[in-house]
């Protein structure tokens, strides 16, 4: 196995040495809180070599209401490869109001839904569940009910979700070097798992984009759809990556994925 890319963390270099800090408020499609700055309270490198992003929920002495600050980071790193595992251990904050997620996108710029969504460590408030997701649909299901379809997720629940040394969570990914019968991703898979153990898998759906010219997503959220519209109180959340990275196969070889493939669970239409 080779590790292709891990970025080391050093308190000395900048987040942005890595990552693209994505700006702004606006609820981002999902009615969310938060302001994304790139400010330092919000993301940086520890000096025990850890990523934290850092949400923030503080009252606005003068004014009415709250200021939510966080992080959304977006690699520069593409996956670069037809096949390979994505590996990131990660302390998840767990809190009313909090939505943390580890995921990935097409590179920019992409067609949402279309190109496709693929979720890895999500978590909606105090649950001790995550959530995994391969999205290449809308959320229409009222107009457009055959959309479900396009939605393969899965909940898996984690007790110590939230413990301090994190978890450990690894997407595989294998996708042929050429469309099949024209079509592109068509016959690639995904499979995630929890701590060296598979827990889901999908097809590549076909017409999404390459896995190759595919980047990783960090962010915390406030608020919004996915926690029911629920608002953090006063304080600050993190969440902390203790390892990242690329690797050309994962531990166990592909001879592991193709016998994981036969015995892991596919996510359930939405």
């Amino acid at each position: 196995m080779t590790v292709y890319w891990q970025p080391t963390f050093d308190p000395c270099l900048s987040v942005c040495t890595y990552f693209i800090h994505k700006l702004g408020s606006g609820g981002w499609g999902n009615n969310e809180l938060q302001t994304y700055t790139h400010d330092t309270r919000n993301s940086f490198f520890t000096s025990d070599h850890k990523l934290v992003l850092r949400a923030i929920a503080e009252s606005c002495p003068g004014a009415e209401g709250k200021a939510f600050t966080s992080a959304r980071l977006v690699s520069r790193q593409k996956l670069d490869k037809q096949r390979g595992c994505l590996t990131a251990v990660i302390t998840t904050p767990l809190a009313e109001g909090i939505w943390p997620a580890f995921w990935m996108l097409p590179a920019e710029p992409f067609s949402w839904p279309q190109d496709g969504e693929v979720d890895i460590m999500e978590a909606f408030g105090p649950k001790l569940a995550n959530v995994t997701s391969h999205h290449w649909g809308t959320f229409d299901f009222g107009q457009h009910p055959e959309e479900r379809k396009k939605h393969s997720t899965m909940e898996h629940a984690m007790p110590d979700f939230g413990r301090p040394e994190g978890h450990r969570y690894d997407l595989v990914w294998d996708q042929p070097p050429e469309d099949v019968d024209g079509i592109q991703g068509k016959g690639g898979r995904l499979i995630w798992y929890i701590d060296g153990q598979p827990k889901m898998k999908s097809s590549i759906a076909p017409g999404t984009r390459k896995m190759s010219d595919w980047q990783i997503l960090l962010n915390v959220a406030l608020g919004g759809n996915g926690v029911g519209g629920q608002a953090p109180t006063d304080g600050a959340w993190q969440l902390i990556v203790h390892e990242l990275k690329l690797s050309d196969e994962p531990d166990g070889g592909w001879e592991k994925v193709g016998h994981d493939w036969e015995t892991t669970p596919t996510g359930h239409d939405m």
